[in-house]
């Protein structure tokens, strides 16, 4: 993995627009609570709203899905997000002007699939795609369908525009290849708290205690996601060792359900806030918990 010295631009370097909050100091005091939400799901304005709800709701980073045709990862709550908002125009352009009018204090992460970053813009590979998201003040790329053992091209992009690069580490990731995830990471390592797509479900893994010893070694913030969906589960996993947790089809579902029954815009941003303080609050128990066990100087 790259040293402190090559990994400084990441860490100390403020988006050329946007806010100046860094990942590294969302995980430096306390857990992180980062949700997710679709871009664009159900349309533009809206999704305006309800990305500045979660902000607003205590949000430590906000990953932001650019919604791709083929959503491999997610499953069918996501999968509906997205189809509603390519149903609603969204586009690269238009999210990364999405980007550009937000107005949130948490730094922002863009969460798309590996085909859609390779082809955008010039024929530069990746590049170009890194370079917009630089601009438009974004701080970090998740792209769950892009193996490590490929990802030197847009590591070395994200390397060069300041961004950093966040890998999905399985329950069954081990070995050399959880190494080579180890060696490309930044930001955070996005620990998936069970097999199978995204989902909110009634409880959350055993598995994921597993995963996060076998992480503990690693000096990298692990936030956990894949079935949270509320403030208890949010205190169980940091107080097992998460230095977050991630958040998404929770929050999705309560998009759809405004969709379904037509909502107004505020009734949905309303709600979303809401079970965001919720799960931010849960995570911060755990987290008092923890840190109320532990010796001096072992609490993170």
């Amino acid at each position: 993995m790259p040293g402190d010295e090559e990994r400084a631009t990441t860490d100390d370097a403020a988006p050329k627009t946007g806010n100046s909050a860094t990942i590294a100091a969302a995980f430096a005091d306390g857990p992180a609570y980062v949700p997710y939400l679709a871009v664009g799901d159900p349309d533009y304005e809206s999704s305006l709203a309800y990305v500045e709800a979660l902000d607003r709701g205590g949000a430590d980073v906000i990953e932001l899905g650019l919604p791709f045709s083929e959503p491999i990862a997610e499953g069918p709550t996501i999968q509906g997000a997205v189809v509603r908002a390519l149903e609603g125009g969204m586009t690269p352009d238009r999210f990364f002007a999405f980007v550009e009018e937000l107005d949130v204090d948490a730094p922002l992460v863009c969460m798309t699939y590996y085909n859609l970053i390779y082809q955008w813009g010039d024929s530069d590979g990746p590049r170009s795609f890194v370079e917009r998201a630089a601009e438009v003040g974004l701080q970090g790329l998740v792209v769950p369908d892009l193996p490590a053992e490929e990802a030197d091209p847009l590591r070395e992009a994200c390397d060069e525009f300041g961004l950093d690069l966040v890998f999905i580490v399985a329950p069954t990731t081990e070995g050399e290849r959880l190494e080579r995830i180890m060696e490309q990471v930044s930001g955070y390592v996005y620990v998936q708290a069970r097999l199978g797509t995204t989902g909110a479900k009634s409880d959350v893994s055993d598995r994921t205690t597993e995963s996060l010893d076998r992480l503990r070694g690693y000096d990298v913030p692990k936030a956990v996601g894949f079935g949270i969906s509320t403030g208890e589960h949010a205190e169980r996993i940091v107080a097992g060792g998460a230095d977050g947790i991630i958040v998404g089809s929770a929050l999705v579902d309560i998009v759809a359900d405004g969709v379904e029954n037509d909502r107004p815009t505020a009734a949905v941003a309303e709600r979303l806030e809401a079970l965001s303080r919720e799960l931010k609050a849960g995570a911060e128990r755990g987290f008092a918990a923890r840190t109320a066990d532990a010796a001096p100087g072992d609490a993170r």
